[in-house]
């Protein structure tokens, strides 16, 4: 693998992290978003699946983002006859987000893209190092 394959294969690694970053972000902040309207659906966990592509003109497979999706899970019901958003027999549809499996999955995403930053000044520092020696 030469240097221009090593620097696309972690930029689209970073660049995969980082939305499953932005993902993970967007669910923890709206972890405690009720339904405002009885009956009314709160926010719904969003999911990220990822694809291996293939980069024809460079000829080595990428990550790449193949959809964001929501998680189809039902919503945790919580016992509140004075909100706004309970229903008839007061009870509260919370969303489907579990921050401890959020901040797993933020931890993960993390390490990954650091994982895929040290590939990618490893590569530098190796062409730099070339760089010297032919000098």
């Amino acid at each position: 693998m030469d240097f221009d394959q090593t620097m696309q294969v972690a930029a689209a690694g970073m660049k995969a992290q980082g939305a499953r970053l932005r993902i993970v972000a967007q669910n923890l902040a709206n972890a405690d978003s009720a339904a405002l309207v009885p009956g009314g659906e709160p926010y719904r966990r969003q999911t990220i699946v990822f694809a291996n592509e293939l980069d024809r003109a460079l000829g080595v497979p990428l990550v790449e983002i193949a959809k964001v999706g929501t998680d189809p899970s039902e919503f945790p019901l919580r016992l509140e006859p004075g909100h706004p958003g309970a229903d008839p027999d007061g009870y509260v549809k919370l969303p489907n987000v579990n921050p401890l499996l959020e901040l797993a999955d933020m931890r993960e995403a993390q390490r990954s893209f650091e994982a895929n930053l040290n590939a990618m000044t490893m590569a530098r520092s190796l062409a730099e190092r070339t760089i010297d020696l032919l000098r």
